[in-house]
């Protein structure tokens, strides 16, 4: 076996495609719940693991919550292990609202469509493709690389990786970083900018359940203890309260970044440093940072009432929270005071907010591979609004990155395919990827 720098085959490139489309075509569809089944999909990536001289175990909670860990040994036992992880699972998809049926894994112009082809089946098959080809090739890489495939990642993660951290941590041993989705993908910032924000944070999820008391009554009645009226007010309050500014190392390293890049001055430190004006003067790059400069709450879903002439004793809402890290305690106060005396509120479900080193020598080494294969791009550091499987596997000290690379083609509206209709990926982004990936895990 060999650590040999040679570039992937074109074998790799053909089965990155393959594989995703393939992937797509089965319908792992999660609808909340425990709606789902991704053990078709386990089964798939197992098999193709096991080809490369691998051996996969295949892990459920659940049954049919398929997920699936596979190590490949590398050459330096004293090294530190690295976590490559991708979920399986994806999010509902209508199929008479799309182009192509959204399971049709169809390949067509050069494109790849269908449910989950960059949330996040493309990273699945383009880290399949890698592992075969270094299997075909003699390659090993420097450090033990322990592969990934989980369920509910677009839920819970208790199918998921919630289950594998808790439950198997052995699996996981001296794993000490992680990459996984959301990052490491162009982002045009305009003519001749093309930026690669690599993950390096999460915000955390605080996901809230408001809970509204009052006096049930006749709905022709006097009542000043209605709880629908308590519970708009405070869902009132939620969504019109303007969050202060908490910019964290990775979103201030951004932000710096992204200055320089454009030659616009920008003191972080001074006294009137006024972060909306820089995102004016940033124009589509400020969509980078300006959903994580803040924590957030929008309510969500109501409920309350059961006839039009009945006050109810109590209504509920929901609301999307999310944290910056080091936020949480801000959070908390914050919603003790926006609920009121009237209302309750609870964690519906809570992760941690994430926080990477930007200035590590992993990130240098996601920094170069990036730049390897396109000299032109200019790699960032990123915080996510949202989060990812990186959530439960920091339980074990595992510091995540988000790095799914793709290179993609000016108009390329690569958030909007995340949930959206019509997702798709360009076949040469996958190629890009595969380079990518195999350059850097065998660098890591």
């Amino acid at each position: 076996m060999t650590t040999a720098a040679a570039p992937v085959d074109d074998t790799a490139l053909g089965e990155a495609v393959t594989f995703t489309s393939e992937l797509i075509r089965i319908d792992t569809t999660n609808r909340g719940g425990g709606d789902c089944r991704e053990r078709p999909a386990a089964e798939y990536a197992a098999e193709r693991l096991a080809a490369a001289g691998l051996e996969p175990v295949m892990l459920e909670r659940t049954r049919g919550r398929t997920n699936v860990v596979a190590r490949i040994e590398g050459t330096d036992s004293s090294a530190d292990a690295l976590l490559v992880h991708g979920h399986l699972d994806v999010v509902p998809a209508e199929p008479g609202d799309w182009t192509v049926h959204p399971f049709s894994g169809e390949v067509r112009d050069g494109v790849v469509w269908g449910r989950g082809a960059v949330d996040m089946k493309n990273m699945d098959a383009m880290i399949l493709a890698v592992v075969r080809a270094w299997h075909r090739t003699g390659v090993r890489p420097r450090r033990d690389i322990v592969v990934a495939y989980t369920a509910d990642e677009e839920a819970s993660a208790e199918d998921g990786a919630g289950f594998l951290a808790d439950r198997h941590p052995d699996l996981f041993e001296g794993c000490t970083e992680g990459i996984g989705e959301s990052g490491a993908f162009t982002f045009h910032a305009g003519p001749g900018t093309a930026l690669y924000p690599v993950g390096a944070g999460e915000r955390g999820t605080a996901w809230l359940k408001l809970t509204a008391r009052g006096r049930a009554g006749h709905g022709s009645k006097v009542n000043g203890s209605n709880a629908v009226t308590r519970l708009a007010a405070a869902v009132s309050r939620i969504g019109e309260y303007e969050w202060p500014v908490r910019l964290t190392p990775t979103v201030r390293a951004a932000l710096s970044e992204l200055a320089a890049l454009q030659g616009i001055a920008a003191d972080l430190d001074a006294p009137d440093f006024d972060v909306d004006a820089l995102m004016a003067e940033l124009g589509p790059a400020a969509k980078l940072v300006e959903p994580v400069v803040r924590n957030s709450s929008n309510p969500t879903m109501l409920d309350a009432g059961y006839k039009v002439n009945v006050i109810p004793g109590h209504a509920g809402a929901f609301v999307d929270g999310r944290m910056v890290p080091g936020g949480e305690e801000e959070f908390r106060e914050t919603l003790d005071r926006l609920t009121g005396p009237d209302v309750d509120w609870e964690f519906h479900h809570r992760e941690v907010a994430l926080e990477a080193p930007v200035d590590s020598p992993t990130f240098a080494k996601l920094r170069a591979a990036i730049e390897r294969f396109d000299p032109e791009g200019h790699v960032v550091p990123f915080c996510m609004s949202g989060g990812t499987d990186a959530k439960q596997f920091s339980r074990l000290g595992i510091t995540g990155y988000g790095f799914s690379p793709l290179k993609l083609p000016q108009g390329f509206d690569y958030a909007a395919m995340f949930h959206g209709v019509d997702e798709r990926v360009p076949v040469e982004a996958l190629h890009f990827g595969v380079r990518v990936l195999d350059h850097y895990l065998k660098s890591a």
